[in-house]
């Protein structure tokens, strides 16, 4: 008899009109790999899908207009790195 151990994240939440939780990511133990290891896939796995950055951008509401002040504030951002490191 096998059994099947895995790591996964699952996400659910009282008012989901689905009515369950979505899975996203997953790592099933292989056979003879310690926890550490399938641990550290599970870790690599999670931030090449950005899921954390998911979950908090999806943990509060921000109205439009704070969403476009946070989005023009972004790219006020990124054009002073790039003028910066064009001036080196």
């Amino acid at each position: 008899m096998t059994c099947s151990r895995k790591l996964a994240i699952t996400i659910g939440s009282k008012g989901d009109q689905f009515g369950g939780c979505v899975q996203l990511a997953e790592v099933r133990l292989q056979e003879g790999e310690s926890l550490e290891n399938a641990l550290r896939r599970f870790k690599r796995k999670v931030q090449q899908e950005d899921i954390i950055k998911e979950v908090k951008r999806h943990s509060f509401y921000l109205k439009p207009g704070e969403k476009k002040r946070v989005k023009e504030a972004l790219a006020r951002k990124r054009s002073r790195k790039k003028a910066r490191k064009e001036q080196d």
